[in-house]
């Protein structure tokens, strides 16, 4: 069974590592809780299929925007101190929706104005915390390093819809904003132990010719390519979060809001708790897109399951789905990307995981007021899988990637390993 165990040498070798994921752990329980605050607190407020979906369609701009920004920015400037300074923003941001909350009449269009400022905010940070692995992790530790990472992702989003829709229910949705103020103001303690990322020596000043130097690195490598356009098709097609407080009342179960967030990360869980195969398995272009096409039959089975246990059991086949797509997907790009760009591609790498899901959730939530809940569910399962079958189709280089013998994974293997060569020798 040691050959499955997730790895977690590299929480016990790189103290800023330790550091680092302990901050976003923390971070992650209370922004799931506001995550869940907000769509349901837009929910009670307006009773619109349409009202919640928005909260997407606002985000997505500012996303992308920031999203190539702070991909630019990760190049930059330390990469340690930006992650800092985006958390501390986002703490601003958490304060402003707990006083709106508290008001006699809380705004919509404050809680649509905060979700975009959000959005921005995560834009400029999540580059740089992505980029930040290679340079505190090594080479070798990099797949365990990013199976700790998903990880500390998901018991965030486990626990974190768990206790808000426990809060918000019983307590009040303020009381879940403010718990989201507590946890950021503890991440930023343990941020604050992070060591300095300074930029890499051959770091360019932001400019647009150096964010178009990256887009256009990201279009000369088809498998790079590739892994961001089967994950927006997959995000795009299949992702029903904006109908989960409504599918919870369709299935006369409302207690069990928090439980539906959870599912799909339940499978999550599951998956990288037996990461430890990923070391060992070459073919990742391969892994991500069968575990794309599983994500979207998994999604389409709960669609047509009226049971709640059902509906709970396929949203968790598909959260592991995803997840093997997510690591093959991060593997990838953490071992194949050179340094003095791997913040601008992380940018661009935000785009295609975040804006999938932001306009699926529009997606599904203009379907099903359309039609009904249980068609754009079950519909927009079947699209995934068609989609992301045809798109495999026309890239043959993902079909084939083997990470022996890809020219970027061996030219950046040789790379690091003369860096910590010399590292070792000082």
């Amino acid at each position: 069974m040691s050959k499955f165990a997730i790895d977690i040498t590299p929480l016990k070798k790189y103290p800023d590592f330790r550091n680092l994921w302990a901050s976003g752990l923390i971070s992650y329980l209370g922004s799931m809780v506001t995550y869940v605050a907000i769509p349901f607190q837009i929910k009670e407020l307006t009773n619109s299929y349409v009202a919640v979906g928005i909260v997407g369609a606002i985000e997505i701009i500012p996303l992308i925007v920031f999203g190539l920004y702070g991909g630019v920015l990760a190049d930059y400037v330390d990469r340690k101190k930006m992650i800092w300074a985006t958390e501390a923003a986002a703490l601003v941001i958490s304060g402003i929706l707990l006083l709106n909350a508290m008001s006699s009449e809380p705004k919509v269009w404050v809680i649509y104005l905060m979700a975009g400022l959000f959005a921005s905010v995560d834009g400029l940070q999540r580059p740089s915390a992505d980029a930040i692995l290679p340079r505190i992790v090594g080479h070798a530790d990099l797949p365990a390093a990013s199976a700790l990472m998903s990880l500390r992702w998901q018991l965030g989003v486990i626990i974190g819809p768990t206790i808000g829709g426990i809060v918000i229910s019983t307590v009040s949705i303020s009381a879940g904003y403010g718990f989201d103020v507590f946890t950021f103001l503890i991440s930023l303690i343990f941020l604050a132990k992070v060591g300095s990322v300074p930029s890499h020596p051959e770091a360019q000043k932001p400019s647009l010719r150096g964010l178009l130097d990256g887009i256009k690195y990201a279009r000369s490598r088809q498998d790079l390519t590739g892994t961001y356009l089967i994950d927006l098709a997959a995000m795009f097609f299949a992702m029903p979060t904006a109908l989960y407080p409504f599918w919870a009342d369709q299935l006369g179960a409302p207690w069990a809001l928090g439980f539906l967030y959870a599912a799909v990360t339940v499978g999550s869980v599951v998956v990288t708790l037996t990461s430890g195969w990923i070391k060992t398995y070459r073919f990742h272009g391969r892994a991500i897109i069968w575990a794309a096409i599983g994500w979207g039959a998994a999604i389409a089975m709960a669609g047509i399951s009226n049971s709640l246990i059902l509906v709970l059991l396929f949203l968790a086949i598909a959260g592991g789905a995803d997840m093997i797509s997510a690591l093959f997907r991060g593997t990838i790009w953490n071992q194949t990307i050179p340094d003095n760009l791997r913040g601008r591609l992380a940018g661009i790498e935000l785009i295609s995981y975040s804006i999938g899901p932001l306009a699926g959730q529009l997606r599904a939530a203009s379907m099903a007021a359309a039609t009904s809940l249980t068609f754009s569910v079950t519909a927009g399962g079947l699209i995934c899988v068609f989609m992301v079958a045809l798109l495999a189709s026309f890239l043959p280089k993902l079909r084939k990637y083997d990470a022996e013998t890809n020219e970027f994974a061996v030219e950046m293997r040789k790379i690091r390993q003369m860096e910590q060569k010399k590292r070792d020798e000082k």
